[in-house]
């Protein structure tokens, strides 16, 4: 039996960017941030607070 493991919502985020060719400066227009809080939550070196993951999930989801 093999278990997937789900991805984090990082690793969704980054391969919706990726697959839809955006780069970090479009996808923080887009999600409303500054380019860097992009590149920090990428690098691990943030988390996105509630409302952002929420703004996450609503993109990668298409609503």
């Amino acid at each position: 039996m093999i278990i997937m493991k789900k991805k984090d919502l990082i690793s969704q985020l980054e391969e919706y960017r990726l697959e839809n060719k955006i780069s970090q400066r479009k996808l923080a227009k887009i999600l409303g941030v500054h380019y860097t809080t992009i590149n920090r939550w990428l690098t691990r070196k943030f988390k996105p607070n509630k409302i952002q993951v929420w703004q996450i999930r609503k993109l990668i989801n298409g609503r």
